[in-house]
């Protein structure tokens, strides 16, 4: 009931931002549009899927923000120091990612990270090779990508 309810408020946060209105009408309007929104979904899947998918989304949401202002920090760092910290490599990732959609998307998620670009998928997709900027340990960089990315992505898409 709990996640409902901040789905709910959620939602209706959304509806405010996106129609541009904060005024109280609106966030009435928004609360009520959203509650019978996922009233309707809640009562047509009887799976509830979707109550255990959105907490995953906006987790994964803040996962990838915080991933990207870290990322962002580390690289500003290093190009306005005088010294360069940087260690490229490129690694071989073991995929658990099965489908061309979940494939797509970590490599994508990955490349849009300040500091490591998707280069190709082996034939037989199973890795993917990624070049990153610092590298200190092979198995600890392929770990912080199966650990988050994928493992996320996979929770949200499966």
């Amino acid at each position: 009931m709990r996640i409902q309810f901040l789905l709910n408020i959620i939602l209706t946060i959304v509806w405010m931002f996106l129609t541009g209105s904060l005024e109280v009408i609106n966030f009435v309007f928004g609360f009520i549009l959203s509650f019978f929104v996922l009233w309707i979904i809640s009562h047509t899947n009887k799976s509830n899927k979707y109550f255990y998918l959105a907490p995953r989304i906006i987790g994964f949401f803040f996962y990838f923000l915080y991933e990207l202002f870290r990322a962002n920090i580390l690289v500003a760092a290093d190009v306005v120091t005088p010294k360069f910290y940087m260690k490229p490599g490129i690694v071989e990732v073991p995929l658990d990612a099965k489908s061309n959609l979940e494939i797509t998307l970590l490599a994508n998620l990955i490349s849009l990270t300040p500091g490591t670009l998707s280069l190709d998928v082996s034939h037989d997709r199973k890795v993917l090779y990624v070049h990153a900027m610092y590298i200190e340990d092979k198995e600890k960089f392929i770990r912080s990508i199966k650990n988050g990315f994928e493992k996320r992505l996979l929770a949200i898409l499966r």
